[in-house]
């Protein structure tokens, strides 16, 4: 039962049993997507210290990063995101409604549509990836080499979107049956490739281009033949009925075509900051990139797992029309994002400068460059909740089937996270882009968060939650702050921060707190019993 405070959205929640059974769930998930995808990012930044050693920086290297581009931005665009959170929805309707071979013949359909519409572009790119490398890269018709090299490499890399939307296809299956390790690890597989990819092409003295871009389209292979045994482990055959009108199939393009709209939008934003970011003076773009990359670690880890854990548990609650459960589970959500991203965001700011100066102070990048990086990073810092707490809200309007209300927030944002970047750059420089981000990100939650509470009719946030982990986080932030000067011992202090913040949150009685360690608990046990065993 939750309790609507007048005059405001913070809510009481006391949670009945089912609260706490769906809570559970979605955090048991988080942890596994969260475990995952760590694995992949730390793989990830061993993959580029190994590209940047086997491929370097020259003539070849920017044509095979120019090729690599086109494919990964319609994965960002079509895959990664948009196809899952307007697939499983649907599929989870059809499968409650209609039953289960109903909701195989409606995947079964849905894959077919998206082999043939990629296939049709892949076919289109590959007889004009010429004029497409003109119209992406004008400045390497001057080096009629590199030109050539990149229309080839791009002929390589595309299918690459294929094989990457076929997965994401396959994501949506297996979250909507509760399973989400082999749809997390699949990055890990690409990585793996390329890494491989990088040293046969350098070690056997082959050009580390093309070596890199027969990579990619094997690691795009590799992902969706990972997900193949999960999936005829859970009961799905690709075998069996399937129709081009499918009304199932119809219904999931209509919610589709809003979220590619808002992944659009959300590039468009990232193109803005760099193009506004290039009038400033230089090194400006580097120290945001550096700054963001360490931003987007703990919402890869941490924001993404909680919302793609999220989603398909209100999809199926939505689909029964449990809403009092729903809206549970969605509070659970949100108040398990925010317990871990507010001092995620206070220990990036108190530690800014050593992160920085222990990551990237190295020959080229300066002392100066560490302080520049610093300053932006603790700008982006400010907005890290905000942009995490979105997350479960977007997923919350996916599952009830509405894709246009996050869209039109994300163009408000659009537009007011570039008159502020404007404004702010004139006097802040490179920072004031930076709190751009975290201002807009800021106006983001606060849209979706009002009018999904205006949809639901009640709160969705324990105002008593809000209070005691903005508390806890302020303490971590000042001790990492104030201990930051101890080289090297504010490194070995910040597994001391979590432990404090999590045993104080259990201390106060925070259900988040209780979560995490009955999470930490259970897998010690098992692994207890497996070593007994």
């Amino acid at each position: 039962m939750a309790n609507k405070i007048s005059g405001s959205y913070a809510i009481v929640v006391n949670p009945g049993t089912e609260v706490n059974k769906h809570g559970k769930n979605i955090a048991k998930k988080a942890a596994v997507v969260a475990g995952a995808t760590l694995i992949s990012r730390l793989l990830g930044f061993v993959r580029d210290v190994i590209v940047a050693f086997a491929l370097g920086a020259g003539m070849f290297a920017d044509a095979f990063f120019v090729a690599f581009r086109i494919p990964n931005l319609l994965r960002r665009l079509f895959g990664e995101g948009s196809l899952t959170m307007a697939f499983i929805p649907v599929f989870s309707r059809i499968m409650e409604e209609e039953g289960e071979e109903a909701a195989q013949a409606m995947a079964r359909s849905a894959m077919i549509w998206l082999c043939v519409i990629l296939g049709c572009i892949t076919l289109l790119v590959e007889l004009s990836a010429g004029p497409l490398t003109m119209i992406i890269a004008p400045g390497f018709l001057d080096n009629s080499v590199q030109f050539q090299a990149t229309v080839e490499l791009i002929r390589i890399c595309f299918p690459y979107v294929i094989f990457i939307c076929g997965v994401a296809l396959c994501m949506g299956i297996l979250n909507a049956r509760d399973h989400f390790l082999s749809p997390a690890l699949a990055p890990v597989v690409l990585n793996i490739s390329l890494i491989g990819a990088a040293l046969i092409g350098y070690f056997f003295g082959l050009n580390v281009a093309y070596s890199m871009a027969y990579g990619v389209l094997a690691g795009g292979v590799g992902q969706l033949l990972l997900q193949q045994p999960f999936l005829f482990s859970s009961g799905f055959r690709w075998k069996g009925g399937w129709s081009w009108r499918n009304q199932g199939v119809a219904r999931m393009g209509m919610l589709m075509l809003p979220t590619v709209f808002g992944a659009a939008v959300y590039q468009i934003n990232i193109l803005l900051g760099t193009l506004l970011a290039s009038y400033l003076p230089v090194g400006s773009v580097s120290y945001l990139y550096y700054a963001d990359r360490l931003v987007q670690f703990p919402l890869g880890v941490f924001g993404i797992a909680v919302s793609t854990a999220a989603l398909p548990s209100l999809a199926k609650l939505a689909a029964r029309g449990e809403m009092e459960e729903f809206d549970g589970a969605l509070s659970v959500s949100l108040a398990l994002t925010l317990f871990i991203a507010l001092p995620s965001a206070a220990g990036l700011i108190g530690l800014a400068n050593p992160v920085i100066g222990l990551l990237f102070e190295r020959g080229a990048f300066s002392a100066e460059a560490v302080s520049a990086t610093a300053q932006a990073l603790v700008a982006y810092s400010i907005g890290l909740p905000f942009i995490a707490l979105a997350r479960p809200l977007v997923a919350g309007f996916y599952a009830l089937e509405d894709t246009r209300t996050p869209v039109r927030v994300a163009v408000l944002c659009l537009l007011s996270n570039v008159g502020l970047g404007i404004f702010l750059m004139q006097s802040l420089a490179h920072v004031g882009l930076a709190l751009a981000v975290s201002l807009s990100s800021f106006l983001n939650f606060i849209c979706l968060y009002v009018l999904l509470v205006q949809k639901r009719g009640r709160g969705l946030i324990g105002l008593g939650m809000v209070v005691k982990s903005v508390m806890l986080s302020l303490i971590v932030g000042v001790g990492a702050f104030l201990t930051a000067v101890w080289h090297p011992w504010w490194l070995a202090l910040i597994p001391f921060w979590c432990v404090f913040y999590i045993g104080a949150g259990h201390m106060l009685g925070m259900q988040e707190a209780r979560l995490l360690t009955g999470l930490v608990a259970t897998r010690i046990r098992r692994r207890k019993k497996v070593r007994e065993g």
